[in-house]
């Protein structure tokens, strides 16, 4: 993984974000989890649900890392400048600083212009809970955990596979949290099926979430918030959360702004009260968010910095 490569891929993601009239690789590895996951269902591999998610998981995992690292090394054998476009561009695609941001505002624009019923329907394409009775302060709250933990797994995370594998691990990566967003659910359907996904999802972000909290404490202190206070509730509360991961990330944004996250969300139907995390010495507004798109570039700044002078000392 070059030097090169890491930054054209960080900046084209703030300036591009993600572009609408060319397929996502993530709509297209959702599509080929939908086909082999057809395939179990008609009993094509034989294997009961659990064994069955094992083989899902490798089916496309690995053609994901290869087709994309053989696309890359196609690439550069017809011309290296070529190649170098095609895996920053790849690069890019993985990361999600940008859209994150557009799609967590979208949610927050309609909010604050009154209109509430598009407020729901913007927040419900970007979380997994329903939305459709949430008040205000409900929808500010959802838009920041979900800000905070995709700060893990949609920058951080990426950045960090990115970096130690080049565009094939970071793309593999996206299949692994594609595989956990659609099958790694613990319910009738996917409990078997999913099993597998879900636990390696859990083992490929054990380190990104950790890494993604400590940055978070590391720019509340530069930002001038509650750094202090946002080590202590990581500390606290990071295990708060059904997720081994995503409590981390939440906790210390949560710490940072002086906020309460968690407690009562309702998923199919069903009302769950989570634990709580943080302690609620502000309120959940409008302010808060912004402060947590703040905390959001901030990392990812520090993030890619990061990477960028360990690359460039490593001679790549």
């Amino acid at each position: 993984m070059s030097v090169v490569i890491f930054v054209g891929a960080y900046i084209t993601d703030l300036i591009v974000g993600d572009p609408r009239r060319i397929p996502h690789p993530v709509v297209i590895i959702g599509k080929l989890v939908t086909v082999v996951e057809g395939c179990i269902r008609r009993g094509f591999f034989g294997f009961n649900e659990k064994k069955s998610g094992i083989i899902l998981w490798f089916v496309v995992i690995i053609p994901v890392y290869f087709i994309t690292w053989g696309i890359v090394s196609g690439c550069y054998l017809i011309h290296s400048v070529f190649g170098l476009m095609i895996a920053i561009i790849l690069s890019s695609l993985t990361l999600a600083t940008r859209s994150l941001y557009e799609q967590s505002r979208m949610v927050i624009d309609a909010l604050v212009s009154g209109h509430i019923e598009d407020a729901r329907k913007s927040l419900s394409m970007i979380v997994g809970r329903d939305t459709d009775n949430l008040d205000d302060e409900e929808i500010f709250r959802a838009v920041i955990e979900t800000v905070s933990e995709n700060l893990s797994d949609g920058i951080v995370a990426p950045m960090f596979y990115l970096a130690l594998g080049g565009p094939p691990l970071a793309m593999a990566y996206k299949a692994v949290n594609t595989l956990d967003s659609m099958v790694g659910y613990q319910n009738e359907r996917y409990g078997d099926l999913g099993f597998f996904s879900a636990k390696m999802d859990d083992i490929f972000n054990w380190i990104p979430a950790r890494l993604t909290g400590l940055i978070i404490v590391i720019v509340s202190f530069t930002l001038g918030y509650e750094g202090r206070n946002a080590w202590k509730i990581m500390r606290r509360d990071g295990r708060n959360h059904s997720s081994p991961n995503s409590g981390i990330p939440e906790a210390a944004t949560a710490g940072a702004l002086n906020i309460q996250l968690g407690g009562k969300i309702q998923y199919f139907g069903a009302v769950t009260n989570k634990p709580t995390i943080g302690d609620k010495m502000k309120q959940t507004d409008r302010e808060a968010v912004k402060k947590a798109w703040v905390i959001m570039f901030a990392a990812s700044l520090f993030m890619a910095g990061t990477c960028t002078v360990l690359l460039w000392v490593m001679g790549r």
